[in-house]
């Protein structure tokens, strides 16, 4: 009786986690790339065990396809056609440019900063013991001070924020279809006055049909002047240049002349 028991609460245990398990997000695809947790973890700017006798020899770049250590500007050569980025310092922590990482990484609610003239963004967390005075956001994982639109103050602080919140990601959202039915209205609705009148100018010559030997347009049986046609075409879509006035009234000062001694 007590192995049957014990048997019914074994499988009870199990069918409790097998309906538990799948509310849970604990797979590596939900908390970003592959490259992503090996690049935080990476110790940047130190000398390059390869190429250390070299002048410019500080690893400041990760291959993003090695998931390796971090490169400097010669091992560059064996990583050719692979993804690298480029890792910054700022306030002794590494930071990357937004315009690089905003194309495989989906970085809504970091905030961001603007350093040397380049927006950037810092990849690990930056503890803050003592908030500033009338701050009302700080980062949901190290207390950062920070704007109130934001939520993180780095890449490290959203992974920590993912497994905490299941609506965050760091996945790429695709990019909407801008050819849609409307389009050819929106063309239409753009399309210069220029280009309209030389339409509607091509139009007319084509029916008044221009014969070169008389120098008139003709029109079925009936000839008449390219000059009085054109003319009042043209001047039916588009107005007369104004005149140019003169608006210069004053008299022009005259010769100078030598004083008399």
């Amino acid at each position: 009786m007590l192995a049957i028991e014990n048997r019914q609460r074994i499988g009870t245990q199990q069918q409790k986690k097998v309906m538990v398990g799948p509310m849970i997000r604990v797979g590596s695809e939900d908390l970003g790339p592959p490259w992503l947790v090996p690049m935080l973890k990476t110790n940047f700017f130190g000398p390059c065990r390869i190429h250390a006798d070299s002048s410019k020899s500080e690893c400041n770049m990760y291959c993003l396809d090695c998931m390796g250590n971090a490169l400097c500007s010669y091992c560059l050569a064996n990583h050719r056609d692979h993804h690298t980025v480029q890792i910054r310092r700022s306030s002794y922590h590494n930071v990357i440019r937004v315009s690089d990482v905003q194309k495989v990484l989906d970085i809504t609610a970091v905030q961001t900063y603007v350093i040397n003239s380049a927006r950037i963004v810092f990849l690990n967390e930056r503890p803050q013991l003592r908030p500033g005075k009338g701050v009302t956001n700080t980062c949901e994982i190290c207390c950062r001070s920070l704007l109130d639109s934001y939520r993180f103050c780095s890449l490290g602080c959203k992974l920590a924020g993912i497994r905490r919140d299941p609506t965050l990601t760091f996945a790429l959202k695709p990019k909407q279809n801008r050819d849609g039915a409307g389009g050819s209205e929106s063309e239409d609705s753009s399309t210069p006055k220029k280009m309209k009148r030389a339409a509607m100018f091509n139009r007319f010559v084509d029916e008044k049909r221009w014969v070169p030997s008389v120098g008139m347009f003709r029109d079925g049986d009936k000839y008449s002047s390219s000059g009085d046609e054109a003319a009042n075409f043209t001047g039916a879509i588009s107005p007369d240049t104004p005149p140019i006035i003169n608006y210069r009234v004053g008299r022009r000062k005259g010769i100078p002349h030598r004083a008399p001694f």
